[in-house]
């Protein structure tokens, strides 16, 4: 029994020097980090669906800001315009505030924007969701002073005003406010100050087809169902750089008409000119087409550069139904005297066997008679004396009348053809002078239709 209570004393001393050893051996719980434990902290008993006030009569004042980094794209059909834009919401987070001193001296963390209250600010003149990169987390510091930073493609509305296309200028609004909530719970305030926002475009993508002009902004608000709505408003005046539609556009077109004006030098009996300003129209047609959708349209709005497109389409029109005139004209005269040609009268006449020589004689004197009188042609063609003298004779020889026959038919063909050419060049001549008269028509109204374009375009200017 000695035995037995010497040895327990023993065994409990291993026993013990065991446990210590493995409780030495043991490996230690790891210690959260300052920034889990400040992190769990804040969001332990945060809800995200509660406007974060200790006073609920207090409002959220919703710092905002941006920075128009590039114009995407100009739809003037849709009134589209897309805008990337660097995007900043600051305000203050009642329910994010701690001591740095007691979390290792942190003074700012990011949380997830999921985990927090957000403010509902959207932009009013919003109509499509662009290719925006998600941004899931905020940045917050110690005093609760929450930074929302984000870029974004905005697809706004916008009225533009493409009359002066491409010469124009756009203003396109993107205005601010908070959906639901009213000024009394959420108000919103700019940033940076309104002269530094509207002068800040050292950002911008200044290598494209706009130009930045300035940013303009102002606070207003809106009154609904007798609440009030704070809203912000930034103006985005931009500026179309028209070099690219000048040279491409507008050049061309005015070449087509100046070369148009020159082709009327060519002469109208040669031929080509109809066929010049037929080519001419054909491609100023493909030109036409291919230029539709550079030049912006809309269903109740049109530029003006279209309207000069069609006008000028119409005055090659009718520049070629002009030089169709003329040419009809020249043959029109052609075929009637050809119609009336004392030669065709003369051998209808003698190609008959049945007449006699006096009797032909007698009937193309007749005939040359009854022409002059009518106007047509003034010929002096009473037979002489001597060869009428010769018909009287009942003994005269046949062969002897077959050479009279022949040189008076030969005497008459050479005044025919002779008074044929005059009244050709004479019919020429009044063909040119009503082309003359036309083209000068045709100046004049060129000249009106520039003019009034002119006015147009300096009364735009000038309003």
């Amino acid at each position: 029994n000695t035995k037995k209570l010497k040895s327990e004393p023993n065994i409990i001393a291993n026993l013990s020097y065991e446990v210590v050893c493995q409780a030495d051996s043991a490996p230690e719980k790891p210690k959260r980090s300052a920034l889990n434990q400040l992190t769990r902290t804040l969001l332990r008993s945060y809800d995200c669906g509660v406007r974060p006030v200790i006073n609920w009569t207090s409002p959220t004042l919703v710092y905002i800001d941006l920075i128009i980094q590039s114009v995407l794209e100009v739809d003037g059909q849709t009134q589209k315009v897309t805008t990337s834009i660097w995007y900043r919401q600051i305000w203050k987070d009642e329910f994010l505030v701690w001591d740095p001193e007691e979390f290792d001296g942190i003074t700012e963390i990011s949380l997830s924007s999921d985990a927090i209250w957000v403010p509902d600010v959207i932009i009013s003149e919003f109509v499509d969701e662009g290719k925006s990169p998600v941004i899931p987390y905020v940045y917050v510091n110690s005093s609760g002073m929450v930074k929302n930073y984000k870029p974004i493609q905005v697809v706004s509305a916008c009225d533009l005003e493409i009359y002066a296309f491409p010469f124009d200028k756009q203003n396109c609004t993107l205005t601010f406010r908070s959906w639901l909530h009213s000024v009394n719970e959420v108000d919103l305030a700019l940033w940076r100050t309104a002269e530094i926002i509207a002068n800040d475009t050292k950002e911008f993508m200044n290598d494209g087809e706009w130009e930045l002009l300035s940013i303009p902004s102002h606070y207003w608000k809106m009154n609904l169902g007798e609440r009030d709505y704070a809203h912000i408003q930034f103006n985005v005046l931009i500026r179309r750089r028209p070099l690219l539609y000048v040279v491409s556009v507008l050049i061309p077109s005015i070449f087509l008409m100046v070369v148009d004006v020159i082709s009327f030098y060519l002469p109208p009996n040669s031929g080509t000119r109809i066929s010049f300003k037929t080519s001419i129209l054909l491609g100023y047609t493909v030109f036409r087409v291919n230029m539709m959708d550079e030049i912006p349209a809309t269903a109740i709005k049109t530029p003006l550069i279209g309207v000069f497109f069609a006008v000028c389409m119409a005055l090659l029109v009718l520049s070629l139904a002009k030089s169709i005139f003329v040419v009809k004209l020249l043959h029109h005269n052609e075929k009637e005297v050809k119609e009336m040609s004392i030669s065709a009268c003369l051998l209808d006449k003698y190609g008959s066997t049945e007449q006699t020589f006096s009797e032909s004689l007698f009937t193309s004197v007749r005939t040359l008679d009854d022409l002059d009188q009518s106007g047509v042609y003034g010929f002096d063609l009473s037979p002489e004396a001597d060869l009428l003298s010769l018909t009287e004779a009942q003994d005269g020889t046949p062969q002897l009348e077959k050479v009279l026959q022949e040189v008076v038919f030969l005497k008459l063909y050479l005044q025919e053809e002779e008074n044929e050419g005059s009244a050709q060049a004479d019919w020429l001549a009044l063909c040119y002078k009503v082309d003359k008269f036309l083209f000068r028509i045709y100046l004049l109204i060129l000249l009106i239709y520039s003019s009034t374009l002119l006015l147009l375009w300096s009364s735009w200017s000038s309003g």
